[in-house]
């Protein structure tokens, strides 16, 4: 559940992201399409359980043509409540036959992702001793930053809600960034987890990291201007549509049977696609963005040639 000014606001993040989930797959070998659907509200306040099963009976009556999952502002128990309406829905928990929360899985692909990007600009893959800084601590940005205090990192952490902040501190061992500027942080690391275009005109000078590894979806305000800025700047950008599919590939498995263990390896592999995006862009003198995306929209192609071969 997304909180918008109005509706064409909201129309116009939907197919953005709607088609960033289209590219997320393709680039990460799954047979799915993209979608994203939006209830318009605020979590915290709007959402019910009759609103959540409203919402399951349109997905259903879109008869297979969408299938639900867990996003911002919803839960693996609501995913729970939606399946009791229709069978369109990934990510139920475990105890009802699924895959569960998709977010740690999320959180170990942009880890992956952030190793290959810290290889291809410090040398090395290591993260110890690396100053980090994790932009938004919900369930993926918390899990990630378990992943890196455990390797060894210097974590700082900043979110909207400071309960989490404290929580999250207090838990792992993270300092809370409690600096002017965000964007302006001394770190080595800028880790974007919560909403999108962070990286926009206003900010896009200030980032002083060497390395934007992070799970929010659509980072770049403006995929081609920022993303050539970022490249000029020689800072290594991981596309955010290739680290942060751990949590499609995840909830892929309810669908085509696999179980965490192939979940888990598939998500293992960001890591060499990144590393090959980064390759790619270097040769082609492209951004990673721009090699990422050909990738994806080759997969696409070939995808509709073989389907095309079968009529």
């Amino acid at each position: 559940m997304w909180k918008y000014t109005n509706e064409w606001e909201a129309l116009n993040d939907v197919l953005r992201l709607s088609r960033g989930m289209t590219y997320k797959s393709a680039i990460s070998g799954l047979n799915l399409g993209g979608g994203k659907a939006v209830i318009i509200g605020d979590a915290k306040t709007d959402k019910s359980p009759e609103l959540i099963k409203k919402f399951g009976e349109y997905v259903h009556s879109l008869s297979g043509r969408y299938i639900t999952a867990e996003d911002v502002g919803t839960t693996t128990p609501d995913m729970d409540m939606i399946r009791d309406i229709t069978p369109y829905v990934t990510g139920i928990s475990e105890a009802k036959g699924g895959s569960g929360n998709p977010s740690p899985v999320t959180a170990y692909g942009v880890y992956m992702g952030m190793k290959a990007a810290a290889k291809y600009q410090f040398g090395n893959d290591t993260l110890a001793g690396k100053k980090i800084l994790v932009q938004g601590i919900g369930h993926v940005g918390e899990t990630l930053v378990g992943h890196l205090i455990e390797e060894g990192a210097i974590v700082q952490i900043t979110d909207i809600n400071e309960a989490r902040l404290q929580e999250v501190e207090k838990k792992y061992g993270a300092s809370i960034f409690r600096g002017a500027d965000l964007y302006a942080a001394d770190v080595d690391i800028y880790a974007p987890c919560a909403l999108g275009a962070t990286i926009n005109d206003e900010t896009i000078h200030k980032i002083k990291a060497k390395v934007i590894a992070g799970a929010a979806n659509n980072q770049l305000a403006n995929e081609v201007i920022h993303g050539k800025i970022l490249q000029e700047r020689g800072i290594a950008y991981a596309p955010d549509f290739l680290i942060n599919a751990g949590g499609i590939i995840n909830v892929y498995g309810e669908i085509v049977g696999y179980g965490k263990e192939e979940a888990i390896r598939r998500t293992e592999n960001i890591y060499n696609t990144t590393l090959e995006i980064f390759r790619e862009s270097e040769l082609q003198k492209i951004t990673t963005h721009q090699a990422a995306l050909s990738i994806a929209e080759k997969r696409i192609a070939d995808r509709k040639k073989e389907n095309a071969n079968r009529l």
